[in-house]
């Protein structure tokens, strides 16, 4: 049997557990809002019309900051056409579809505030500018005795919204943005944005948009230029990628080895750019855009008709889908030094964890699972556990430890992550922490005996301790959350 080994050490601190890794996206695509977390008249919605079983779903997951409107469709939005009483009806060119705008900001303000979740704003850079993002930002955010602000009053919110999140644009680097730019003319669209907003609102955090995946021709060379004109005026740089199987599940399970390069080359290059203009400022990540997404199936929307909230890429996720996205979660966590923000994409309907019928049910899909266990109970702080074991081979990614592993502590608690990326084969792990140690409980969503199963439900898997060591049989292709008390460890923190 192969045979894993990782330590965990209170001095092998990697930084505070941030509750915005465990963030989630809403934009106006597809049925995400309109019958996902809006549908006014379905049996379950309150007096605003927000679908109260998704609430409760979105609260069970432990969902912290929510992106929004977008995504591609921010890039021809009018935030205005979303406030107050005369909502005019567009066509959306992103996605091809018609845009009552039914819910806009107030709404989806109302929203964050009843799904206990801090809100993220995307302006729009694609066919705006800065002007539109300021009075965005005023009617979000001044208090009162100005246009924009007044008119946030007028239209029922008295108290200012104090949102304090800022994108500035998506994926500006794409030719299929409206609106794309080349890096030297977002940069410094992004540069005189941030510093107009900062006068309207000094205490916001401003999102700097990177590439829109680590395969794009301009990686690299896009984050290096555009941070060049933007550094001193943003906190963080955005990241985006989806991962799909494609025929290749042993690939697939690895999938997370690209996103632990991703980020390390992404922080090399902000590192770069920083040293080059010798600044002392760290700009930090947001990978406000991941997921399993079955992505090679989209043709796209270029030529469909338009309409109203379109069913559109709710795939159905699996139990090797959970395991990756378990992976991913690790990985974030193991770049909290660096990775300040993450959001899943997107939080209902859309290649979602939340799944709706239109008048009908709610449900939790298999990735939803390691997101909530994680989100739960990752407190406190991030340690480096460094594990050692067996190395696959694989066509996709090359080399890559068939275990990856993080863990957190917070007090005497104990949160240790885990996932056995071999597809066929069973893992032996033995976790030390140098005190006695006495687990809690463990779960595990196992995908080797059939990894396209659709149900894959968390299950109790067997510990055990023995003096400081903590062993477990970790099955093919799993993800596998063990918690463990550690008195001990306490006062090494």
């Amino acid at each position: 049997m192969p045979q894993a080994h990782l330590t965990l050490d209170p001095a092998f601190r990697v930084a505070p557990v941030n509750r915005r890794l465990f963030g989630s996206f809403v934009e106006h695509m597809g049925r995400c809002v309109y019958t996902g977390i809006y549908e006014p008249g379905h049996p379950a919605a309150d007096d605003n019309g927000f679908r109260t079983d998704v609430l409760e779903l979105t609260r069970e997951m432990g969902v912290s900051v929510v992106r929004y409107p977008g995504g591609n469709f921010v890039s021809g939005y009018r935030w205005e056409d979303g406030v107050g009483p005369d909502r005019p009806t567009r066509l959306d060119l992103a996605w091809r579809q018609i845009e009552t705008n039914a819910f806009g900001l107030n709404e989806f303000m109302t929203w964050t505030r009843a799904a206990g979740v801090e809100p993220m704003m995307a302006v729009n850079l694609g066919t705006r500018g800065l002007q539109e993002a300021c009075d965005l930002l005023e009617y979000a955010n001044h208090p009162s005795g100005t246009q924009w602000s007044d008119l946030r009053v007028k239209h029922g919110a008295t108290d200012p919204y104090g949102i304090r999140l800022w994108c500035l644009g998506n994926e500006m680097d794409g030719p299929w943005q409206i609106g794309h730019k080349t890096a030297h003319e977002y940069g410094r669209l992004a540069n005189e944005t941030a510093k107009a907003m900062r006068l309207v609102d000094p205490g916001i955090e401003l999102v700097l948009c990177g590439s829109s995946n680590s395969g794009m021709p301009t990686f690299g060379a896009w984050e290096a230029t555009v941070l060049e004109h933007a550094y001193d005026a943003v906190d963080y740089l955005s990241l985006h990628n989806y991962y799909e199987e494609n025929g290749d599940l042993p690939g697939f399970l690895c999938s997370a080895v690209d996103m632990d390069r991703y980020i390390s080359a992404i922080v090399a290059t902000a590192d770069h750019i920083g040293a080059k203009l010798r600044r002392k400022k760290k700009i930090n990540l947001s990978f406000d855009e991941w997921n399993v997404w079955n992505q090679s199936r989209f043709t796209g929307r270029e030529r469909s008709p338009f309409q109203e909230a379109p069913e559109l890429i709710e795939d159905t996720f699996t139990a090797a889908d959970a395991v990756v996205v378990g992976d991913f979660l690790i990985t974030l966590l193991r770049h909290a030094d660096r990775v300040s923000i993450a959001c899943q994409a997107q939080l209902a309907n859309i290649i979602a964890p939340i799944r709706t019928e239109p008048g009908g049910p709610a449900w939790r899909q298999t990735i939803f699972h390691p997101f909530a266990l994680t989100a739960r109970h990752a407190r406190g702080t991030v340690l480096r556990v460094e594990p050692s074991g067996p190395l696959l081979e694989t066509e996709r990614y090359g080399e890559a430890p068939a275990l990856s592993a993080v863990a957190t502590i917070d007090g005497s608690q104990v949160a240790l992550f885990a996932v056995n990326r071999s597809p066929d084969q069973d893992l032996d792990l033995t976790a030390r922490l140098l005190a006695a140690v006495r687990p809690l409980s463990a779960s595990v969503i196992a995908a080797g005996d059939d990894p396209h199963r659709v149900e894959a439900l968390p299950q109790p898997l067997t510990v055990q301790a023995d003096g400081d060591r903590l062993t477990a049989r970790l099955p093919a292709a799993s993800w596998t959350m063990i918690l463990a008390e550690c008195e001990s460890l306490r006062d090494q923190q």
